[in-house]
């Protein structure tokens, strides 16, 4: 009993998710600033340098998280969701910096109309997962785990969005006249792209069991 007595209770998960959930929402409208913006070296460079910096910040977030887990002997959700929440929402950012890395590994010249879109969808994305992980501190009154819910559902249909984009997207790559290395080029940032919702639909996932389990 002494031992438990001695070790930190609760600690302030819901605040580090917060914070997190904002960078990723930061994150995502920069890539999506650098994509419009795409043409202009010098912005693009500007706003692929906010994507990294709210990459870092976030990594930064989720190693005290799983830090924290280790001290905290008494957590306000279970461990197991703790950990994978965190880390999902981490995965986001990760892709966010990993499509902005391959459009310049790759040289890619002009982004494409459907590049467009899927960061916009991507952006969408992450401002409600921003949303919902911010309703996490408050899930015992019923109004706000149904508007959790409501926010889960939305994110979902965001993905089938873009997986509808991506698959119309592929379809004009192998369709039209484009030339190989151009090709190979946009199929690659469509399929970062579109994997950025997977992702925020995984947070989602999470969120929806923990929504089940403690409203």
């Amino acid at each position: 009993m002494l031992f438990g007595k001695l070790l930190p209770r609760e600690g302030n998960f819901f605040e580090m998710f917060n914070a997190h959930g904002k960078h990723i929402a930061e994150g995502a409208r920069a890539f999506q600033s650098m994509v419009q913006h795409y043409s202009d070296e010098t912005l693009r460079a500007k706003y692929s340098a906010e994507v990294d910096s709210a990459e870092k910040q976030a990594d930064r977030i989720t190693a005290e998280v799983n830090r924290l887990l280790h001290k905290t002997f008494i957590t306000p959700i279970d461990r197991e969701q703790i950990h994978g929440l965190i880390n999902a929402m981490d995965d986001i950012l990760d892709l966010l910096q990993d499509s902005s890395e391959v459009m310049s590994l790759y040289d890619l010249k002009n982004v494409s109309e459907d590049v467009l879109r899927l960061g916009e969808i991507s952006v969408r994305c992450c401002e409600r997962v921003q949303h919902v992980v911010s309703l996490l501190p408050q899930l015992s009154k019923p109004s706000v785990a149904e508007a959790a819910l409501k926010t889960c559902e939305e994110i979902d249909r965001l993905e089938s969005d873009a997986d509808r984009v991506m698959r119309s997207a592929m379809s004009k790559l192998f369709r039209d006249n484009i030339e190989v290395r151009e090709l190979i080029k946009l199929k690659a940032v469509y399929e970062h792209l579109e994997s950025i919702s997977d992702r925020c639909e995984d947070v989602a996932n999470i969120v929806e069991g923990i929504v089940l389990e403690n409203s």
